[in-house]
């Protein structure tokens, strides 16, 4: 029966570590961050190629921790590298069942068949890595950490190395078989997008150290804190003092405005998230319902043509300097004549603010 895969990792040199995950049977985690953030050494601690100072790794049967540090050949690991580091000289048949050690010499050729038609390879049994494309040399990388009968099934950045067509292809490929496998899965990506369409959870490592694990569209909804915000990129982050609470909302000074957000259990100054799609822009030619929620006056900065929707930087007047970013249809912006230097009011719409306590 699968087990859940469970690691504690913790070190100060040479690679600093804090880290601690749960992944469970059938479940996706994805460990995102900026590069050298940890991310590959906590994947490299999983399957045994390197040793944290202390902590556990522990799948059914422990592989790290309490006196054990099982081999990587005995940790039941499937590893797909960034590189897929293929044997150069082997088919793709060949580099399959150089994995099957465990099994029975007569099987391999037929499992490893059976393994390749399941990633979409079937007819190209024969080809070396050379005579493949790079989404085929990953597919077959996938199908020999499938030999290996994983307990955990172990994935570096698996799609960076190819075009974002063929990665998009790669990505459907892996939801699709994903289903049909009961092992925990850990993937380490640094495409948020690649984390939100395949993972059911997100750790967020920097300088080696777990900041949130959470679903992906909750961890970008609700960051635990500014520093988790701007390493995924989230702009709109503000300053501003919680003023008190009243029934389902926390009334906050912002500037010399008050907004409105949902109540959050805060206090004294703290970090404010303005989500994007929270961003109303008031029609000048029609009110709208939502322009009584959180109207901000501002001035336009700068408007940028992104195919058939702009990007509009707003100065709303912030205390700290920073602008307001947000996206809307392009004909939405001209019709409104949002232009550098012009006037306009948005509304921050309450649901879409979210509250951070201050590090």
């Amino acid at each position: 029966m699968p087990e859940a895969l469970h690691a504690t990792l913790r070190a100060t040199t040479p690679v600093p570590l804090d880290v601690a995950l749960h992944c469970a049977p059938g479940e996706m985690l994805a460990l995102v961050g900026p590069s050298g953030a940890g991310k590959s050494t906590v994947l490299r601690c999983i399957a045994g190629l390197h040793r944290a100072a202390e902590g556990e790794v522990r799948c059914g049967a422990t592989w790290f921790g309490a006196g054990v540090n099982l081999a990587p050949h005995r940790r039941a690991v499937g590893l797909v590298f960034q590189d897929y580091a293929l044997f150069p000289h082997m088919t793709a048949l060949a580099n399959v069942m150089a994995a099957m050690g465990h099994r029975a010499p007569a099987t391999r050729a037929a499992t490893a068949r059976d393994l390749l038609a399941r990633v979409h390879l079937a007819g190209l049994e024969e080809r070396r890595p050379a005579e493949l494309s790079g989404g085929q040399q990953q597919r077959v990388a996938m199908a020999r950490a499938l030999a290996r009968e994983p307990a955990v099934l172990l994935l570096d950045e698996p799609f960076s190395a190819v075009d974002r067509a063929t990665r998009r292809r790669l990505q459907a490929e892996l939801a699709q078989l994903r289903r049909s496998l009961s092992v925990p899965i850990v993937m380490v990506t640094h495409d948020l997008d690649e984390a939100l369409a395949l993972a059911d959870n997100m750790l967020l490592i920097h300088r080696g150290r777990a900041l949130q694990t959470a679903p992906p569209a909750e961890m970008l909804a609700r960051p635990a804190n500014a520093e988790v915000a701007r390493l995924l990129d989230l702009r709109n982050i503000y300053q501003a003092e919680v003023l008190g609470h009243e029934g389902e909302h926390t009334r906050l000074r912002w500037g010399a405005l008050e907004l409105e957000a949902p109540r959050a259990a805060a206090a004294g100054l703290v970090d404010l998230l303005v989500a994007p799609s929270a961003v109303l822009l008031h029609r000048r030619d029609r009110p709208s319902a939502g322009e009584r929620e959180n109207p901000v006056p501002a001035r336009v900065l700068e408007v940028l043509a992104l195919g058939a929707d702009a990007r509009v930087t707003l100065d709303v007047a912030d205390p700290g300097g920073g602008p307001l970013v947000f996206t809307l249809p392009m004909h939405a912006a001209r019709r409104n004549g949002l232009a550098p230097g012009e006037a306009c009011v948005v509304s921050l719409l309450r649901d879409g603010l979210h509250i951070m306590p201050r590090g």
